[in-house]
């Protein structure tokens, strides 16, 4: 009986990889681990997981002798990480070979919202250049004020590409960083208050839902536009939209969205608002890579080796 199970969305050569290595069993959802035999179950000591559907204490409790649930991406919050302590089981992610990507989708996303270049591309496209005349001006970027909400690896890596772009940089984080001279807020509230331009690069979970909250958007101001990378959880995103209708907030740029994909219809009708389907990391360099950590920590687990990036 195979030692490891591939559960999840993973692409054909995904799970070739995964195949090939481990001779694992690929089912696409959690609710597949019902359809296996008992034996089957029971062998399994590892899990390559990949997706957004939860994978809690429940599922993990049909897999009596996994010891490595190894997910795919840096984020890590459908998994409970507490039930899995609880069983003895080990957390491991995909950190620092998306930061890259995900950051400069940060700052596309901005320069996009702010130079409004969709807009500025449909105007070409629709014949408007040529039949009406040159496109409106839109907002200077280059040395706003901006400010980072969670200086982890990613947040750093935004901040960096901001202080090339000649911005003033602020940030908040559970604690203060050394930097070379940023702005530290201990306060989201007091960060918004002090900048034009919102990144949030905060990890996801109940922890940081909403962390992004009226009064922070508020704070923004109606020069203000939100940036969000993270996950669609970690901002008030019916206070957002609120805030974006009513001309509260001057716009935003957003990768990731509550429910998705089925995003709030109501973002669709804002011409100010940026949207991307949840690519930050989506490059073909850099899934690879994702893949290859995650397999590298599956065989690490067989090999009674330490594991490269545990979680817990």
């Amino acid at each position: 009986m195979t030692q490891v199970l591939a559960i999840g969305t993973f692409n054909d050569t995904e799970a070739a990889a995964l195949t090939e290595a481990f001779g694992c069993r690929v089912l696409a959802e959690v609710d597949g681990l019902g359809g296996l035999d008992q034996a089957v179950r029971d062998a399994v000591t590892a899990v390559a997981f990949k997706g957004h559907q939860g994978f809690g204490a429940a599922e993990m409790a049909q897999l009596p002798g996994l010891k490595l649930l190894a997910n795919y991406g840096v984020g890590y919050d459908s998994i409970d990480v507490a039930a899995a302590s609880a069983q003895g089981i080990t957390v491991t992610n995909t950190p620092d070979v998306l930061n890259d990507d995900v950051a400069d989708l940060a700052i596309a996303l901005w320069l996009m919202q702010g130079r409004e270049m969709q807009q500025a591309a449909d105007w070409v496209r629709s014949g408007n250049w040529a039949g009406e005349g040159a496109f409106g001006l839109s907002r200077k970027l280059s040395g706003s004020k901006v400010g980072v909400v969670g200086l982890g690896r990613i947040g750093r890596e935004i901040a960096e590409r901001l202080a090339a772009f000649k911005c003033e940089v602020h940030y908040h984080s559970r604690s203060q960083k050394q930097t070379p001279g940023w702005a530290y807020h201990a306060d989201p509230v007091a960060l918004a208050s002090a900048v034009d331009f919102l990144f949030i690069a905060l990890v996801g979970g109940p922890e940081t839902e909403g962390y992004v909250s009226k009064e922070v958007i508020s704070a923004l101001g109606p020069r203000g536009v939100i940036v969000n990378i993270s996950r669609g959880s970690t901002v008030d995103e019916t206070a957002m939209l609120d805030a974006l209708e009513a001309g509260e907030l001057a716009g935003a740029a957003l990768d990731v969205f509550v429910n998705e994909p089925q995003i709030d219809p109501r973002f669709l009708a804002l011409p100010n608002v940026v949207i991307q389907p949840h690519q930050g990391s989506a490059t073909h360099d850099t899934r690879a890579a994702m893949a290859r950590l995650q397999r590298d920590n599956i065989a690490a687990h067989l090999a009674g080796a330490a594991l490269l990036t545990p979680v817990n």
